[in-house]
């Protein structure tokens, strides 16, 4: 009777310990997600300035990204639309969404699947007018979709920059990507097999 008592005990001791655990974390999941919200978006400010290599020291990543602005582009007409909400709109998501995105099909050569209805692109003004433009840009790597932004200078045919800021690669050969040398080479493997497949 005393072992009875004692796995009973064991179970409800460890149930309750269970349930406490789990209020305590879903709580901190709570109360945290406006601050990891914060920290998401400050990430993707400092790879869009780091992209065009706006990044500098001594200024806040929200000072410098000041001088940027968001719009949001049409996919199919190539115009600038208010049809989303910029604060809001997540281009990752709406790509996985049918009513969001087109199914790319036969033309999809960096096998992504589906391309959102709507881009979001970041201008960089300067004293001329447009400086620089950047753009999101992914691609199927060996084992994960790369994400990451290009940036082109004013005469929109010259990349300014290149960097990938999320990809699952093994760390070898695939983790090159993160090093500078990676971005460059990355780049110029795919402009390579483009121009190669055109011929």
């Amino acid at each position: 009777m005393a072992s009875n008592d004692s796995t009973s005990k064991t179970i409800i001791v460890a149930l309750a310990l269970c349930i406490v655990c789990s209020v305590i974390v879903s709580t901190a999941a709570v109360m945290l997600r406006p601050a990891q919200q914060a920290n998401k978006d400050l990430d993707r400010k400092t790879n869009i300035l780091a992209a065009a290599g706006l990044l500098k020291e001594g200024l806040t990543v929200e000072e410098q990204f000041a001088g940027v602005t968001t719009r949001a582009v049409d996919m199919a007409t190539g115009k600038f639309t208010d049809s989303v909400d910029l604060a809001t709109y997540d281009q990752r998501k709406a790509s996985k969404d049918p009513a969001l995105s087109d199914d790319l099909g036969d033309a999809d050569i960096a096998k992504i699947g589906r391309r959102a209805k709507v881009s979001l692109v970041y201008i960089v003004q300067g004293d001329s007018g447009i400086d620089k433009v950047i753009l999101p840009i992914k691609g199927y790597g060996l084992w994960s979709t790369l994400y990451g932004f290009v940036a082109l200078e004013s005469d929109l045919n010259t990349v300014a920059g290149l960097g990938f800021y999320e990809h699952a690669e093994t760390p070898g050969l695939g983790g090159e990507v993160d090093n500078q040398c990676g971005k460059l080479s990355g780049l110029v493997r795919k402009v390579t097999m483009l121009i190669t497949n055109r011929h």
